[in-house]
């Protein structure tokens, strides 16, 4: 059964796009910790980090260091927080967390609540500023 990711991929589930190529896609996480929270995936239906292989682990980095270079740019911050928990979906991906204190990347705290419009005005920052950086 495909993941929820890879439906994001084919387009069955609606998602707020930030960059994508024929190997990675980063949209926005739709219960963010922070304004700006992307996810970044290989489109390879892997479930584990450590079992990717070399070539796709490095391009999802590289995929994910030009996403991250755009965030602060469109949301402001201090760091771009980068955690890899890997156990809310079965398909290996990357949280960028827009960080002004260590809190902003505390998953366990209340997630926030943007809505639709929200949401797509902040991945529109972020693809402008990736376009523009």
């Amino acid at each position: 059964m495909p993941t929820i990711f890879t439906k994001i991929i084919n387009g069955e589930i609606p998602s707020h796009k930030i960059a994508e190529d024929d190997r990675y896609l980063a949209f926005l996480d739709v219960n963010p910790v922070a304004e700006g929270h992307t996810l970044v995936i290989p489109k390879a239906e892997v479930d584990y980090l450590f079992n990717l292989d070399d070539e796709t682990y490095t391009g999802l980095m590289l995929f994910a260091k030009k996403v991250a270079g755009a965030l602060p740019q469109a949301v402001p911050c201090l760091r771009v927080g980068v955690a890899v928990i890997g156990l809310e979906v079965p398909h290996t991906h990357v949280h960028l967390v827009p960080l002004n204190t260590m809190q902003d990347i505390n998953f366990s705290k209340p997630k926030l609540k943007p809505g639709q419009d929200e949401l797509a005005a902040t991945a529109e920052k972020i693809r402008s500023k990736l376009l523009n950086g």
